[in-house]
């Protein structure tokens, strides 16, 4: 992309290359970030709305035994999922995931909802901010 559209002039009369956010604004793509993490929580929909006894099911309900390493835990797929969830302002997400078109608006809410595209640090901000 950068070779097509070429570099770019500052103010100052200097070169540089064009920057990805700027280059993506020019050829009208979709952020992936946000593609992916609305793929995700539709998976997680679709998760929820299988029966009790598919794998995929229990594997995610699935609560290991046995001991863990010492430190901080490792957050899992599902905490962060929560997590842009909870930052896109959606309560009780567990009951609304078994109404398919509530469920599909979520989804496309979260394509382009600013939060989901945020870093950690900018998330606790963010949603420090809306509190």
């Amino acid at each position: 992309m950068r070779k097509i559209f070429g570099p770019v002039q500052n103010e100052d009369g200097s070169w540089r290359i064009g920057v990805n956010y700027k280059l993506n604004k020019l050829i009208e793509n979709p952020d992936i970030v946000k593609f992916i993490k609305s793929r995700r929580i539709a998976w997680l929909g679709h998760m929820m709305l299988m029966d009790d006894k598919t794998t995929p099911k229990k594997i995610l309900e699935w609560k290991p035994i046995g001991t863990r390493t010492t430190g901080r835990p490792r957050k899992g797929w599902i905490a962060d999922i929560e997590e842009d969830i909870q930052i896109m302002g959606v309560r009780w997400w567990r009951k609304q995931c078994e109404k398919r078109a509530e469920w599909k608006r979520i989804t496309e809410k979260a394509k382009t909802h600013s939060g989901c595209n945020a870093s950690k640090r900018r998330r606790r901000r963010y949603f420090i901010q809306k509190i």
